[in-house]
């Protein structure tokens, strides 16, 4: 089922496609004839990528239980799905946990762990049916913590969790449960919405010779999800040359 000859046949839900790598999953997936749901909550820029690419769009707030449910809904009704894409998420913060905001966790949590959480539930039907793949775009920051990301690393670990735990309850199902871990990556809006202004978001790629793009992940989600059925690639992780782990990165390379 799952390659890249019968791909006008596949079709997937992806979230956090207003922006980043889920705007830049929802392009490659259209681009190799997938039908896309592009799911987030800013429906205006849900609509252009529409237009762009042929997308449907479905503006919703998947830590919101109604927004799953009529999303579900709207899926089911236009022949659901084989594959869901969740890219939905993102940091707030850098707050050391001494000086821990609650309003940065509450979000952190509810974007990561519990909209990753009741999207899969609520479409877990459709995917056993298909026989199908659920694919978590979590963190390097799930593998290591550092100063300043506590509540990042926590929230990014919990999916990496739940990922793990996925894969050991469907796999009888058929089920492929995929995990792409990036490390830096540079997109429009990651940094600027944790830090709040765009000279702190320039500040973490300076000097980086080359980071990831939104674009370079996207195509690695593509090939995951595109493989044949029975090839599960567990977990990515993907990272630019110059950062060699978390607290390894050269900047001014030449």
């Amino acid at each position: 089922m799952n390659n890249k000859e019968n791909s006008s046949t596949r079709s997937a839900v992806v979230t956090g496609a207003s922006s980043g790598i889920g705007q830049a999953t929802v392009r490659a997936l259209r681009d190799q004839g997938w039908t896309v749901f592009a799911v987030a909550r800013r429906a205006d820029r849900l609509e252009e990528l529409a237009q762009l690419t042929g997308a449907i769009a479905l503006p919703a707030d998947v830590s919101v239980q109604n927004d799953v449910d009529e999303l579900t809904k709207a899926v089911e009704a236009a022949g659901g799905v084989d594959t869901l894409v969740n890219c939905a998420g993102g940091a707030r913060g850098t707050e050391y946990w001494a000086d821990a905001v609650d309003e940065n966790w509450e979000f952190m949590w509810q974007a990561n762990v519990m909209g990753t959480m009741r999207l899969t539930r609520a479409l877990l039907p459709q995917l056993r049916q298909t026989r199908g793949t659920v694919l978590n775009v979590t963190s390097t920051a799930a593998l290591a913590s550092y100063e300043g990301g506590s509540g990042y690393n926590a929230a990014k670990a919990a999916e990496r969790a739940m990922t793990q735990a996925l894969r050991l309850e469907e796999v009888e199902n058929g089920l492929r449960v995929i995990e792409i871990l990036p490390g830096l990556v540079q997109t429009e809006e990651f940094s600027l919405r944790r830090l709040g202004s765009q000279s702190a978001a320039d500040s973490v790629y300076a000097g980086v010779e080359s980071p990831l793009t939104a674009e370079d992940v996207a195509e690695v989600i593509r090939y995951a999800v595109s493989a044949p059925a029975h090839v599960n690639l567990d977990e990515i992780v993907i990272r630019p040359q110059a950062q060699a782990a978390n607290h390894k990165l050269i900047r001014n390379a030449k």
